[in-house]
């Protein structure tokens, strides 16, 4: 999949789940503005500094059959939080950004699938 489409998926997918989540408090987007934003900031983190994580994680991730991959996920998106400013874009605990990264991880799983077999 394309950088940038990714990058429109992933906006949307913070849209989406920004709505689903309104009333609970767990994840906060000031704008779809800081959505876009915000899934810039994370594909760029992904670039950079996700294989390092994964690489310093290896161990336990090998011990855990891959599960250890969702708190690298929700470590991402709290990194995401960071740069992009509590303020507009945040989770109320690290909890939240894990059940949002694996929701995230589902969707873009589908997303992927979906255009590979052409459905």
């Amino acid at each position: 999949m394309g950088f940038w489409k990714k990058v429109l998926i992933d906006t949307i997918l913070f849209i989406a789940l920004a709505g689903l989540f309104a009333g609970t408090g767990m994840f906060y987007i000031s704008s779809a503005w800081m959505a876009l934003l915000a899934s810039f900031v994370l594909a760029i983190l992904n670039v950079l500094i996700r294989p390092i994580l994964m690489i310093l994680s290896l161990p336990i991730n090998i011990l855990t059959l891959g599960l250890f991959s969702i708190v690298v996920n929700g470590v991402m998106l709290e990194l995401t939080s960071l740069f992009v400013g509590s303020a507009f874009f945040h989770f109320s605990s690290f909890w939240s950004a894990m059940l949002i990264a694996i929701i995230m991880s589902i969707c873009n799983t589908l997303i992927t699938d979906h255009q590979e077999n052409g459905y």
